[in-house]
């Protein structure tokens, strides 16, 4: 983008836009080309990971991801929620069996996708029009209909947990349950994913349960830690 570009979106003067843009520049933050179009730089990345790599949760959350892993053989996610916007990978916990999910720590995906998804829906007080439009946007390999995926959706007010059974991702189950803030606002998902092959039912419903008991247990120790 262009300086008058990037101070327009954030309402600066261009003057001033420029100015913060060349000491981002010089600190490798921002990149600029021959065209003067700046862009994230590289220093950017190894800033964001260290954020991430900071985070109360990230270091809470990986033992019981750990745990989850080596118990179920599945890669296990701690994710952290952005609203109706964002879902962000801030732990993970790969399994030592030969499947891998193409997913990395600071991966950012839309909030309503997958088993995520249901539960950000299920705990979100935005008007139902509102997260139906945001779900009509999703790109899924097998999209649910969406009266389907609102029955999903009850479902994990009732039981505490959302399964994706491969809209998501073809041939992968996901399994998500939320992290609870103490005003019982959902901040964060454990999720697995693993082989639909592999996690049948009755062992979607026994992982689920154990991974409940996980976020009842990081739940506790993040409010211990405030």
């Amino acid at each position: 983008m262009g300086v008058k570009a990037i101070a327009q979106a954030l309402d600066m003067v261009p003057s001033t836009c420029l100015h913060i843009l060349r000491v981002l520049v010089d600190e490798a933050l921002v990149k600029v080309d021959a065209t003067k179009r700046y862009a994230l730089g590289l220093e950017m990345l190894a800033l964001a990971k260290s954020v991430i790599q900071n985070s109360h949760f990230a270091s809470a959350v990986q033992p019981a991801l750990d745990r989850i892993s080596t118990t179920w053989r599945v890669t296990a996610m701690g994710v952290e929620i952005s609203g109706l916007d964002h879902i962000i990978v801030l732990a993970l916990s790969q399994s030592q069996i030969p499947f891998r999910l193409h997913v990395d720590v600071g991966s950012r995906f839309p909030a309503l996708i997958s088993a995520t998804g249901r539960v950000v829906a299920a705990f979100s007080k935005a008007p139902w029009s509102e997260i139906e439009r945001r779900f009509r946007a999703l790109r899924w390999q097998r999209p649910p209909s969406i009266v389907v995926w609102r029955q999903e959706v009850d479902h994990v007010r009732r039981k505490g947990y959302a399964l994706d059974g491969g809209n998501y991702i073809s041939g992968i189950t996901l399994v998500a349950v939320p992290v609870l803030d103490d005003a019982q606002n959902v901040t964060h998902t454990l999720v697995v994913a693993g082989v639909a092959e592999q996690l049948d039912s009755r062992r979607c419903v026994e992982m689920a349960g154990a991974m409940r008991d996980e976020a009842r247990e990081l739940s506790s120790l993040l409010l211990a830690r405030r």
